[in-house]
């Protein structure tokens, strides 16, 4: 079988291990970084295992949803959940714009003291995907950090206003 594609983001953030890990984890700073350039909408954060984490994007009239289910939450180190699109009910849905997107990733975020500074390590791999899921993934890999690039500068900035 072939290798699972992956996707690793790697940061360090001028800022303590716990207010990396707050920002993660407090619906109201999520909101500020999560989904850049859009108005991100934090309908539930439930941090536990089996907890959800329901998030609305949206820009204009239009909306997109995610539905994350957390499997491992091991604070301030740790975090591990099962990230899917979702219909308006937070139902696991299709990507409609990729209808070979895998339905579920599983994603990794882990928050590593570094003296002053953190480290933060992100992998997103498909889960339980299929063939034409997986190769839509891999052919996606190099335009990933697009986003989630430009989330992690505006959590950069919202890391830095936080300790002014």
């Amino acid at each position: 079988m072939a290798e699972t594609p992956t996707f690793v983001l790697e940061r360090v953030f001028d800022a303590p291990r716990e207010l990396v890990w707050k920002t993660w984890t407090d619906p109201d700073l999520v909101a500020r970084w999560y989904g850049p350039n859009v108005e991100t909408v934090v309908h539930r954060l439930d941090l536990k295992p089996g907890g959800l984490w329901l998030v609305e994007m949206k820009w204009g009239d239009t909306s997109k949803y995610e539905r994350v289910e957390y499997t491992e939450v091991d604070p301030p180190a740790r975090l591990v959940w099962l990230q899917s699109n979702a219909d308006a009910d937070f139902n696991a849905a299709a990507n409609p714009m990729m209808p070979d997107w895998p339905r579920v990733l599983l994603t990794t975020v882990t928050f590593e003291e570094d003296g002053p500074r953190t480290k933060l390590r992100l992998t997103w791999t498909p889960h339980d995907a299929n063939d034409a899921e997986l190769a839509c993934f891999a052919g996606a890999i190099a335009n990933l950090d697009k986003g989630w690039g430009a989330g992690m500068d505006l959590l950069e900035k919202l890391l830095a206003e936080l300790q002014r």
